[in-house]
């Protein structure tokens, strides 16, 4: 009877040293404590697509630093990068973004993702599905169709500009060209008023809601890869920017792990991502 109870004793405090040595050494880590806050300055495509706030939170607890986000075109982005009152930029306008570090407003840019733009356009209207980005245009340009630009000076409104460059059109020649100086979203939308033409990024135009009669009219033309860069500013730029800060999200974003979350996003919802890591 004595050796049952001792055996039965053992048991119980065995299983309990084992059960208090898990609870010390398992324990899950909390998130970081803050340890500041750093500005995003960057395009409005990674705003409105959502990809910000699926990644954002995962920074900040594992990095300790809040990031307060300004979604702007990628002009507008590099200028504020310009003066001073961005610590990190996130944009798509890679020869631009090589101008900044070459003027001296960071030390350099690094390679995070890409997706592409799109042409969008009426359904059963003057131009079939294709994958010919230049002769989309023409077609544009040579019946007067209706076109509805950003006119923002951001990456999206760089790459239709040099299109058109590089066709030797040009857009405003067509009395049916609008700019509209706003942002991805704003522009589809007035688009979709209009049965109009556009250019967009694909992430955009997926989570964009109201489709209206547009739909996808040119896609897959290798002119129309759209890459994304980041660029942590430099202290020379302006005493307050804030270089660590800045420097970790840039280290961060092109870390594996965070570079699995961007390629992992938008899958679930619609069977691919929206942006492809390549950092």
């Amino acid at each position: 009877m004595r050796k049952k109870i001792f055996a039965v004793l053992l048991v119980f405090i065995l299983s309990a040293l084992l059960f208090a040595g898990c609870g010390s050494g398992q324990a899950e880590p909390g998130p970081v404590p803050v340890k500041g806050k750093i500005i995003l300055s960057t395009t409005t495509s990674t705003e409105d697509s959502g990809l910000l706030s699926y990644i954002l939170p995962v920074f900040t607890g594992e990095t300790g630093w809040e990031v307060d986000t300004v979604a702007v075109g990628t002009g507008a982005a590099l200028q504020m990068g310009r003066d001073g009152q961005a610590d990190v930029l996130l944009v798509h306008a890679r020869a631009d973004e090589i101008k900044f570090v070459g003027e001296g407003y960071a030390e350099r840019r690094y390679d995070v993702m890409y997706n592409d733009f799109i042409i969008l356009g009426p359904q059963g209207g003057a131009i079939s599905h294709n994958g010919d980005v230049a002769a989309t245009f023409q077609t544009i340009a040579g019946e007067s169709l209706p076109f509805v630009s950003r006119g923002d000076d951001s990456g999206t409104h760089k790459k239709e500009l040099s299109i058109w460059q590089a066709l030797g059109i040009d857009p405003e020649s067509n009395a049916n060209y609008i700019s509209v100086g706003q942002g991805m979203g704003a522009t589809i939308g007035v688009a979709v008023e209009m049965d109009a033409y556009t250019l967009s990024d694909r992430a955009t135009w997926l989570t964009y809601s109201n489709k209206g009669n547009l739909e996808v009219v040119c896609e897959k033309d290798e002119e129309l890869l759209n890459y994304y860069g980041v660029i942590p500013v430099s202290a020379s730029v302006n005493e307050s920017i804030n270089t660590e800060g800045g420097q970790a999200f840039a280290d961060w974003i092109i870390s594996k792990q965070a570079q699995d979350l961007i390629g992992t996003f938008g899958v679930e919802e619609f069977g691919e991502p929206l942006f492809t890591p390549n950092a």
